[in-house]
């Protein structure tokens, strides 16, 4: 028995990732006799890039059930079965990686129609899914969509079976991935890590620090690390005679903190730290007829940004969906610049007709201020507050005049909202336009307890 499989993902850094959709056929090798697919709440962002090949944006998922919700089902249909599924490392790695999460292990045999099929039919161009099937007849629909990858993944498995008449190739090409065992003088670190959000240090024979890593599970995080493959993850555990770690509770303070101790300490394995861990700026500016422009360009060389972004990509995927929010026009954002007078968006009624001078520049301009007041920080005065390290106590960043001052943490029987008591309790950071990126992105994706304007 076989389970034909397919996930999207929110794309991300190996190994944090998380499922958006599952599809799942069991397949007897004459007929599908059982079927399970469903959108997942992966409580995390998607990437802008992912959103653009999928289709499934972080909206669709808000109602869609969390990975726990599903997991039983996703057993029941899996159980007894080989799961096949085309790059089927990849498939198995995010199920394993979604059960470890929850507390289970996950382990089963695979097959992979890529290998197969580059055995079976060593003629062809291409082994991409898309290409592949479409040169075989098969048809195939709501492609990188996980029922639709699914399905054509069945109709390509049963045409490999019959293909191999033997079972020989078949045979030969199941695969098994025991989990990695941890080396022995490793497993004490293990041990003592918690499995809360934070740092963790690691130290060569000479007590220098060679690494320093985040997560929102230092143990689970350490693991990956102890038990990758990967050659340079090998390599730096090869090294690491000590362990240290210091739980944050607020994965933004997890953020500053490591940038801050990478720049200052400048461990061995740790990437080597660019002038700047943003490229390109939100930046306005009002047009002949008067109405503000937004634009998407370098911010290397101009501070005069509204928010920041790592890559012009994510800039102008932010872009796209604050025009959409805030009812603006794409012919005033440089998103669109050909076709007809009017933008797209205003075609589909999203955009009032600034860009054929239906709306004034003065209603206009008031959706496109409270889009720069919702996000600009360059002289905001604010109070982050979000989960500490314990449940008797909350983290706080203080901001004040654009600049992230310091994080801290407080109880949360004393008034923690008078920036003056905050500027006694916090850690003070250097003054750097990184960490206002660190903290604008992270509130551009992720929720916290409470912010405070002063």
């Amino acid at each position: 028995m076989y389970a034909i499989v397919d996930v999207e993902t929110t794309g991300g850094k190996f190994n944090e990732e998380g499922i958006t959709e599952v599809a799942i056929y069991r397949f007897d090798g004459h007929e599908v006799v059982d079927q399970f697919a469903s959108l997942i709440n992966p409580e995390q962002p998607i990437q802008p890039f992912v959103i653009k090949l999928t289709g499934i944006s972080n909206a669709m998922l808000e109602r869609a059930p969390k990975f726990y919700e599903v997991a039983k089902r996703i057993i029941e249909i899996l159980d007894g079965t080989i799961l096949v599924a085309h790059n089927a490392n990849f498939d198995h790695r995010m199920l394993r990686l979604e059960f470890e999460r929850l507390g289970y292990e996950f382990d089963m045999q695979t097959l992979c129609t890529v290998e197969l099929a580059q055995q079976l039919m060593p003629e062809q161009e291409s082994y991409s899914l898309g290409k592949l099937v479409r040169s075989l007849g098969i048809p195939i629909t709501d492609r990188h969509r996980a029922t639709g990858d699914a399905l054509a993944t069945v109709k390509l498995f049963k045409l490999l079976l019959n293909k191999d008449t033997s079972k020989d190739i078949l045979n030969k090409s199941l695969k098994s991935f025991p989990k990695p065992k941890v080396a022995p003088n490793l497993k004490t670190f293990l041990e003592k890590v918690p499995t809360s959000t934070g740092l963790y240090y690691l130290y060569n024979e000479g007590d220098d620090l060679i690494f320093i890593g985040r997560s929102r599970n230092i143990k689970k995080n350490l693991t990956q690390q102890f038990t990758s493959e990967r050659r340079r993850s090998v390599e730096l555990t090869a090294l690491v005679h000590d362990v240290k770690f210091e739980k944050t509770g607020s994965d933004l303070i997890a953020m500053l903190k490591e940038n801050v101790e990478i720049k200052k300490h400048r461990p061995k394995f740790n990437k080597k730290s660019k002038k700047s861990i943003f490229s390109h700026g939100l930046y306005v500016y009002e047009d002949e007829k008067g109405y503000l422009n937004f634009q998407i360009k370098s911010a290397r060389k101009d501070s005069g940004y509204v928010t920041s972004f790592s890559s012009s990509r994510s800039g102008r995927s932010f872009l796209d969906s604050m025009l959409k929010e805030y009812e603006l026009c794409q012919k005033k954002s440089g998103q669109e610049t050909e076709g007809g007078d009017s933008c797209y968006l205003y075609v589909k009624q999203e955009c009032k007709g600034a860009c054929i001078n239906e709306e004034s520049a003065t209603a206009y301009n008031e959706r496109a201020q409270k889009l720069i007041e919702d996000h600009n920080f360059q002289n905001a005065n604010r109070i982050l507050i979000d989960r500490g390290r314990e449940v008797s106590e909350r983290s706080v960043v203080l901001i004040e005049n654009g600049t992230v001052k310091g994080y801290g943490y407080v109880d949360l029987q004393i008034q923690f909202t008078d920036p003056k008591i905050l500027r006694n309790i916090i850690t003070e950071i250097p003054e750097d336009p990184d960490y206002r990126h660190i903290v604008q992105s992270y509130l551009r994706h992720r929720k916290i307890h409470r912010i405070i304007k002063f």
